[in-house]
């Protein structure tokens, strides 16, 4: 049943992901119950949940564009199950906006697929991770995935390895220049020094744990055929599968090294876990097992709504 629904793309689909969206997005802010609705709480959190619908869109592009999946909608169904999952990644204002500039970066990315326009979309690529990173420090890790990439499409053209670099240079001289005209100050802006902390005991709650077990496991033993099958893949395509699993590796360093672990820093590993998951779902032959798999994805994060 829940194959049939999501299975192939259709309007409803994105109905459904945005009302769970919404479902955690409400969840995570009961606490603004007891405090005065001003104006500005209601722009705030209406700018707040539109970007988290924008994620999903450009994340449902980005998959669609480069044939990361067959065609269906599973990949944002499991983004907003994982949203309900840890409803704390729709609270945090920077982590947010640092994700959906992540995913502006991510599509220029795989566009480099085409070998079109590559300084354009190199450039591109790392004005937004650097953009990001003005929001949340450590998401400057996914520079990472830009020179992977050229490794990836062996490029060896010099002006193409140093391009990336003058699109991250271009937002240091904007921000320093922000910076001076509102703080008096070169480096107020950029909240140096970067804060790290291996402080986990934060994650010690039985919703916690389930979350955590549950991403886990799932993507760890959906990763091992996702990396299996990229052989299978279309010879053009491989180098697109090869970056989401560096993704998902990097967003997971991201998660150890953040400063302050509320749950709001698994936001990052979200969108790579979901599509690996989504190529584990697609090559299930059991159709037992597949219903199985799903309904397990759909109801634990409805289950730790009570925890």
């Amino acid at each position: 049943m829940i194959t049939s629904i999501f299975s192939k793309s259709k309007s409803i689909n994105f109905i459904i992901v945005f009302f769970i969206t919404f479902l955690a997005f409400i969840i995570a802010r009961v606490e603004l119950i007891n405090k005065p609705i001003t104006l500005v709480v209601v722009l705030k959190q209406t700018m707040l949940i539109l970007v988290c619908y924008a994620s999903i869109l450009l994340l449902s592009f980005i998959v669609s564009k480069n044939n990361l999946t067959l065609k269906n909608n599973y990949e944002i169904l499991f983004f907003s199950l994982f949203l309900l999952l840890i409803t704390q990644t729709t609270s945090n204002t920077e982590i947010i906006l640092s994700n959906f500039f992540i995913l502006l970066g991510l599509r220029r990315i795989m566009s480099l697929r085409s070998q079109k326009r590559v300084k354009n979309k190199l450039f591109d690529a790392a004005f937004w991770i650097a953009i990001a990173s003005l929001f949340y420090f450590w998401a400057i890790l996914f520079f990472a995935l830009i020179l992977i990439s050229l490794i990836l499409y062996t490029d060896n053209k010099l002006r193409h390895w140093i391009i990336p670099f003058l699109g991250v240079v271009t937002i240091f001289v904007l921000s320093i220049s922000a910076s001076i005209i509102i703080y008096d100050s070169f480096f107020e802006i950029f909240n140096l020094p970067p804060k790290v902390s291996y402080d986990f005991s934060n994650y010690n709650s039985i919703k916690f744990l389930v979350a955590i077990t549950l991403l886990l496991s799932f993507g760890v033993w959906s990763s091992i055929f996702y990396l299996q099958n990229i052989k299978k893949k279309k010879k053009a395509f491989r180098a697109s599968f090869k970056i989401i699993i560096v993704s998902a590796v990097i967003a997971f360093f991201i998660v150890i090294q953040a400063p302050e672990k509320n749950g709001s820093e698994f936001l990052f590993i979200f969108a790579p876990i979901v599509i690996i998951i989504t190529n584990y779902v697609e090559v299930i032959q059991e159709k037992w097992f597949k219903e199985v798999f799903l309904s397990l994805l759909i109801i634990v994060p409805f289950i730790t709504l009570l925890l």
